[in-house]
């Protein structure tokens, strides 16, 4: 699975997840994306910050910084409120999403957190110049997809809604 940060034509964002980047592909080539706020179809993926897991753990990992969603816009004087997407999960929805959460809290309590210098180290790890070891830290969108180019490997983990709550 995939996380993808997204943006409409109205510069609505939001995340939606998808099994791979062909999955998100053709969904948005048959309009089947579309944005919450608005509506939309009209949706394009936008660069995520990544943030690496360490070596010990089965597949390196990216903890993107926690970004609030943008506010709503107001409703009109008189208009009834917007109304917000909602979702009721199975039982197996939920222990899917506990075992999301257990692993991000996993790869960050085994990971040295760098910060800002995250492209830096990142880079440092990848060609050697430094031990091999799970970092996690924050980076531009420019920067990663400079780290993306470079064939630098890096997954985002999940920033589900009860951690921003």
């Amino acid at each position: 699975m995939i996380r993808y940060a997204l943006e409409c034509e109205h510069g609505h964002a939001f995340e939606s997840w998808f099994q791979n980047s062909a999955a998100f592909d053709k969904q948005a080539k048959r309009n089947l994306v579309t944005c919450p706020i608005c509506g939309s179809a009209k949706v394009e993926k936008a660069i995520m910050a990544p943030r690496l897991s360490r070596a010990e753990a089965a597949d390196p990992a990216i903890i993107p910084p926690v970004a609030p969603a943008p506010p709503l816009p107001a409703p009109a004087p008189g208009a009834a409120p917007a109304k917000q997407p909602l979702a009721i999960m199975s039982s197996h929805e939920r222990e899917l999403r506990k075992k999301l959460k257990e692993l991000r809290e996993a790869i960050t309590r085994n990971a040295d957190y760098v910060g800002p210098r995250f492209p830096e180290q990142a880079r440092k790890i990848h060609y050697g110049e430094t031990e091999q070891r799970s970092i996690y830290g924050e980076a531009s969108p420019d920067e990663a997809k400079e780290l993306h180019e470079e064939g630098i490997e890096f997954h985002p983990l999940p920033i589900l809604p009860d951690d921003v709550n």
